[in-house]
């Protein structure tokens, strides 16, 4: 950018030379030619004639107001002649600066135009073409992620409403059947009170989820960041998700050394383990392990999640880390959430200047996480 200002500014510097050496030309020819020059005797003869001709004066009368006006006061005359001409090279020089800026304002009332037409300027303003246009792709670009973004909140609030539907209506046709039917069997009550137990927990995931949307702010975290065993963080992690990884059938293999170590803020980077985990169990095949595995390489950590599920399509791996993006396979199941899991984790992880990635195939998905160690 600074270059290309400099560029402008030669450009604007030729120009103002150019007109001044034309200036300096013509106070040369008023005062050569035209007062001391060559020119001087047939201005003076027409001057005299003009007088004579069109004013009724005698000669001598011309000749001498010829003489008081102009030879008597050659200097004011000169000086007249180049603050003219020096006028005329400010205007003439004002005139382009104005005209820059014309059409830069131009531009930048383009930038909000909704077409995708580029924003033209002149040559010597290519580079001010090139930012304007940056810009405005820029600001299309968000505006088209803001109307996406928005389409899939709403489109969230309508999955929410029917998952909240589904286990609310649950829980209160098996609380009416036990209202209704107070001789109920004790083995038939316990079998749909533990239903309805099941139901409730779903609902209290569901909103519990939906309150990320107003609690979870990344600009007003701050990171606590120490050594810890990333190694005792994982284990104790899977232990953790033991109950519901059991209820899939699934088991978690964690492949992790002893004594791995990294720096980081232990609570936040196991809410993006958590939440790994979470979603390798919930679109995983049922009674398939869970790979967690962890490694150090150049100073970075390399932590995965891989399991066996459904293939996500390639063009979706950039979107599950999208707010309020679930795939199609969680909107009718009681696991998927509000789609801010995998968000949360990339905004955390990005935090401590790592990376998250997914990947997936026929054989397995994985999610990868790179932390500086």
């Amino acid at each position: 950018m600074s270059s290309s200002f400099r560029r402008l500014k030669l450009q604007i510097a030729a120009k103002v030379l150019l007109i001044g050496a034309g200036t300096a030309l013509a106070g040369y020819f008023i005062v050569f030619f035209l007062i001391d020059g060559v020119l001087q005797d047939p201005f003076a003869r027409s001057f005299v004639a003009f007088c004579e001709n069109t004013l009724d004066m005698s000669n001598a009368e011309a000749v001498a107001l010829f003489r008081q006006i102009f030879w008597y006061n050659k200097q004011f005359w000169l000086l007249l002649g180049f603050m003219l001409l020096l006028l005329l090279v400010f205007y003439i020089a004002m005139s382009r600066f104005i005209r820059y800026f014309r059409l830069i304002i131009d531009g930048v009332d383009k930038l909000t135009d909704e077409d995708e037409k580029p924003i033209l300027l002149p040559d010597e303003l290519d580079f001010m073409q090139v930012k304007l246009n940056s810009v405005k792709e820029t600001l299309n670009r968000r505006k088209r992620e803001a109307a996406e973004s928005e389409q899939r909140k709403n489109d969230l609030v309508v999955y929410l409403a029917h998952d909240i539907k589904t286990p609310l209506t649950s829980v209160i046709g098996y609380l009416s059947l036990m209202n209704d039917e107070p001789d109920m069997p004790t083995e038939q009550r316990a079998q749909y009170v533990n239903i309805t137990f099941q139901k409730a927990c779903r609902l209290e995931q569901l909103i519990n989820e939906f309150f990320e949307i107003t609690r979870f702010n990344m600009q007003t975290m701050t990171l606590e960041l120490q050594p810890f065993n990333l190694s005792l963080l994982l284990q104790q992690m899977t232990d953790e998700f033991y109950p519901i990884l059991t209820a899939r059938g699934q088991t978690a293999d964690v492949q992790v050394g002893d004594d791995l170590v990294i720096r980081g803020d232990a609570d936040k980077l196991a809410r993006v383990f958590n939440n790994l985990l979470r979603n390798a169990s919930s679109y995983g095949e049922e009674h398939s392990p869970i790979t967690v595995s962890a490694e150090l390489r150049n100073d970075r950590a390399f932590i995965a999640f891989r399991n066996r599920g459904a293939v996500i399509p390639p063009e979706r791996l950039d979107a599950v880390f999208e707010k309020f993006y679930r795939l199609d396979s969680a909107r009718s199941g009681n696991t998927g959430g509000a789609g801010l899991g995998l968000a949360i984790a990339r905004q955390i992880v990005e935090q401590h200047g790592g990376a998250i990635r997914a990947s997936s195939s026929e054989e397995y998905t994985e999610f990868l996480v790179e932390l500086p160690a």
